[in-house]
């Protein structure tokens, strides 16, 4: 065995024969697998052509600046991992359309790219152990999580691998792999396929009372997938910070949300004033709050004219009617 490790790749405590070469990158191929190719071109199960792989990869911004850093560096900083005879490229597709953006205005100088060769016989265990490894659980996370999760899932439903398997071969714990596909599964079920709203699922399979409620109120889902997507719940913060204490509070305030009587915002007010005691306690402390500070005290001093008279009868009212409300809550007399 090759003692030099420019010379092999070690993959599940194996070494295995991956000798690093110059290979002419026209004639190598995307990998249709790639979870950025198939979250994006590939989501409705039709496999793309390596035409529309390298056009989608093109467009994206950071093969733009992944080209730019190519040219001013002269070359690869890390070879890609290409597997021998279907020269297929597993790991650097980004990297390869940079290559290929370059060689439109110099094809000889970017003619050639660094990369090792993988056996044309390595096992798929392997590969997804690689790649899992190197985008997943490794330093090199530069798959979203929607893409990893994309990943795993794949491997999981497609491949039949256990969620044990995939845990031990990642180093990962088996409760992180079960989260991350059952959230992409259930993006899957409700035919959300946009990256940047992972972290809107994340937040929601995430959380125990959001997943009680959801067993008391299984249209919950359905609800809260047309909210985000209407913007109605603009942040992913929003599902943690404010959806979770609508389902905290529970009762009438859970049961008129998913029923549409109110919605997200007010919903949000309704819990946290539950939360206090009663839906009326928040309003009168809010309106305690303006009135006793200096702010409050300093505007009113300066009206003058027909305002300060209108101000004295508005004020000679609120007073009468919190007597009455005093009176009627005083159970002291």
């Amino acid at each position: 065995m090759p003692d030099d490790p420019n010379q092999y790749v070690v993959v599940a405590n194996k070494k295995i024969l991956a000798p690093e070469m110059e290979l002419p990158q026209s004639q190598l191929k995307f990998y249709i697998e790639n979870p950025r190719v198939y979250s994006r071109v590939r989501s409705d199960g039709v496999e793309p052509s390596q035409e529309e792989i390298e056009e989608m990869l093109r467009g994206m911004e950071h093969v733009k600046q992944l080209a730019m850093q190519i040219r001013d560096n002269g070359g690869l900083l890390e070879p890609i991992i290409v597997l021998a005879g279907s020269l297929v490229v597993l790991e650097g597709n980004s990297r390869l359309a940079a290559y290929r953006i370059l060689s439109d205005k110099q094809p000889l100088k970017w003619a050639k790219i660094r990369a090792r060769v993988l056996p044309a016989d390595t096992s798929g265990d392997d590969i997804f152990a690689m790649l899992g490894i190197f985008h997943i659980s490794g330093k090199k996370t530069d798959w979203s999580p929607f893409e990893q999760a994309g990943y795993l899932w794949r491997c999981h439903v497609q491949q039949d691998k256990s969620i044990e398997v995939l845990a031990g071969a990642l180093g990962l714990g088996q409760k992180a792999v079960t989260h991350l596909i059952d959230v992409y599964k259930f993006m899957r079920e409700k035919g959300e396929t946009t990256v940047d709203r992972w972290s809107f699922f994340d937040e929601y399979l995430k959380a125990r009372s959001i997943r009680r409620a959801r067993e008391e109120h299984p249209e919950l889902d359905d609800i809260v997938v047309q909210k985000i997507r209407s913007g109605e719940i603009p942040k992913a913060l929003e599902i943690r910070e404010g959806l979770r204490k609508i389902t905290d509070a529970k009762g009438k305030v859970l049961e008129r949300f998913v029923a549409g009587k109110r919605n997200f915002r007010l919903s949000v007010e309704a819990a946290l004033d539950r939360g206090l005691g009663d839906t009326g306690i928040r309003r009168i402390m809010k309106f305690k709050e303006w009135i006793v500070t200096t702010d409050a005290h300093a505007e009113i001093k300066e009206l003058d004219g027909e305002s300060r008279k209108a101000a004295l009868f508005e004020l000679k009212k609120i007073k009468k009617h919190i007597d009455k409300l005093v009176e009627l809550l005083d159970t002291s007399k």
